[in-house]
């Protein structure tokens, strides 16, 4: 909860006067009883009617304070939190932005989306009913006691002696069900993910007929989400009866010992009257911090779930640009080992270079690490062992922005936006209409002008072009930006063969100044590129040339073997 008074600063003095307001209208609340009193054992027996009038119209005066004092407070505290999490939403998602790769997955992306939804909205509606009723229930609870006890200090006993009992049950709800919320929220987040990779995936689903089985699978964590729900309801929900069984009690032992004073004459029916309306007030107040508990523990666990994302790591990087030498490599691996959980290397001791305008293809299987290599390159991830560097400059000494600016991408699962085709291929960058109609030729898109041109929609994800589509979009993006480093992870596998032989043409008349980074599972993608790395299980196998890896590289000869058919000359 600490992040949160740092949000809450700026607004001190709104809340101060939104709280002033409050505490003004409660006084008035508190006073009506004891006018009601005054008038009933002062004024009524002797019934004198102005006076009558007089303390009525007083009571009805503090009606209208405190419903005005209410109101401008309430459109107070509403307007802090709005402001205030609007702000955390907004410093939540800029942090997320920042996370390195490692973070994101361990935070995962369903739970960053239950964090930047449910958690935010928990610390909400927890950070305005604060200053509603948090404020309010208090001070009619406390002001009430000490009222109280001014006017029949025997029948505030009762009510004291209630104050352990109380106070021993909140304790332990309290224990009870932050931990509860905190697993309700866990489950929340499997809930989200499920959602996402059906929404997602809906189309395979349909096509395998996998909807029950879907189904299923959801029904299974919505039912545990209903069991995290109810436990932490059971608990909660033992507060409130208890603590209107307690002060129901105490109401009935004072109706029982305010008669018997009252027929000794020990005090007068209007003090009881006004005693009575007294403890129903804290009654009230002892039930709305019930209410406010039980949304303080589900706040408090969201709020430790965001100031953990708060707290990530960041990536990291220096500020300044160091001189980097024109006649090193461009691109050089030297000795690269990495692992995503630092247990067994995904890949390793990897090492390779390039010169400004070189081609260098990758081929493996699946699963041989790599993009794994291009997410090192871009510094998505850091690796364990060894160097990457551009032009002699090891990438960790150099600024993100201006290191990530020198790459044109298209990953292999990589997404298109909702919004027009322009925007997606501009991607917020200042790029001129010539380079967009440049890229799009390049990456033969032609079909964009067919589409309606650069302001025809783009749905989500794209799912209202085809695959090669899709592709071609994304290849425009990549080389819109003339990029010193261009990297294509699988961009031409829904590319017919016609399609992609113009694309490498264009590539190579364009681009030759960029140096290339092309992973293909095709042979004939890669056999022209001025080395072919080779990979297995995370491992080089080879590095070379088609010819050179024909001859030295067993795997590399069985794949062109079963891509391109026969024995093939070196």
């Amino acid at each position: 909860m600490q992040f949160l008074i740092h949000y809450l600063k700026p607004h001190v003095r709104r809340m101060a006067g939104g709280m002033t307001c409050k505490f003004l209208g409660t006084i008035m609340d508190l006073l009506i009883p004891a006018l009601l009193a005054y008038m009933l054992d002062g004024i009524v027996p002797t019934k004198n009617a102005g006076q009558i009038y007089l303390y009525g119209g007083l009571m009805v005066l503090c009606s209208i304070l405190a419903w005005v004092g209410n109101v401008f407070a309430n459109r107070v505290a509403a307007g802090v939190a709005r402001d205030c999490t609007r702000q955390i939403r907004h410093d939540l998602f800029g942090k997320i932005t920042r996370l390195t790769a490692g973070e994101m997955d361990r935070f995962t992306i369903p739970s960053l989306i239950s964090r930047m939804t449910t958690d935010t909205y928990n610390v909400y509606r927890m950070t305005g009913m604060m200053q509603r009723i948090g404020i309010r229930a208090p001070i009619l609870l406390v002001g009430g006691i000490i009222v109280t006890m001014t006017r029949d200090a025997a029948l505030s006993a009762l009510l004291v002696a209630l104050l352990p009992f109380m106070a021993l049950i909140v304790w332990f709800i309290s224990r009870k069900g932050v931990p509860l919320y905190t697993e309700q929220q866990k489950n929340v987040d499997h809930l989200t993910r499920i959602v996402r990779e059906n929404l997602t995936g809906i189309r395979i689903i349909k096509a395998l007929s996998k909807t029950p089985d879907e189904k299923r699978r959801f029904g299974q964590i919505n039912e545990a989400l209903a069991a995290s729900e109810t436990k932490a309801a059971s608990v909660m929900a033992v507060n409130g009866p208890t603590m209107q069984f307690l002060l129901n009690m105490g109401l009935v032992l004072v109706v029982v010992v305010g008669a018997r004073r009252v027929h000794f004459g020990l005090t007068g029916p209007g003090n009881i009257i006004a005693f009575i309306s007294y403890f129903t007030i804290i009654l009230n107040a002892m039930l709305t911090i019930t209410r406010i508990l039980t949304m303080y523990s589900k706040a408090l666990a969201s709020a430790r779930r965001i100031e953990e994302v708060l707290d990530g790591e960041e990536e990291k990087a220096p500020d300044a640009l160091l001189p980097l030498d024109a006649a090193a490599p461009h691109i050089q691996f030297d000795h690269v080992t990495f692992s995503y959980n630092k247990k067994e290397p995904d890949v390793k001791d990897v090492s390779f270079s390039l010169q400004r305008g070189q081609r260098l293809g990758i081929l493996g299987p699946t699963g041989a690490g790599k993009s794994t290599l291009i997410k090192l390159l871009l510094r998505l991830y850091d690796p364990d062992e060894g160097a990457i560097r551009i032009q002699g400059a090891d990438i960790r000494s150099l600024p993100l922005e201006t290191l990530r600016r020198m790459f044109g991408v298209v990953f292999q699962n990589d997404a298109l936006f909702r919004g027009t085709i322009g925007d997606n291929i501009k991607l917020g960058r200042e790029i001129s209409l010539e380079q967009v109609d440049r890229a799009m030729a390049d990456a033969q898109a032609a079909f964009i002008r067919d589409k309606g041109g650069l302001d025809a929609e783009v749905v989500s994800r794209g799912q209202n072009f085809s695959g090669g589509q899709q592709q071609r979009m994304l290849l425009a993006r990549a080389l819109a930006g003339n990029p010193d480093i261009l990297i294509l992870d699988d961009a031409s596998s829904a590319l017919d063969f016609k399609t992609e032989a113009a694309l490498r043409a264009a590539l190579r008349a364009g681009y030759g100044n960029a140096t290339t980074v092309i992973i293909a599972q095709r042979i004939s993608a890669v056999m022209q590129c001025d080395q072919i790395l080779v990979m297995e299980d995370g491992e080089p196998k080879g590095l070379g040339t088609h010819q050179d890896l024909m001859q030295s590289c067993p795997l590399y000869r069985e794949i062109a073997q079963l891509q391109l058919g026969g024995e093939q000359d070196e």
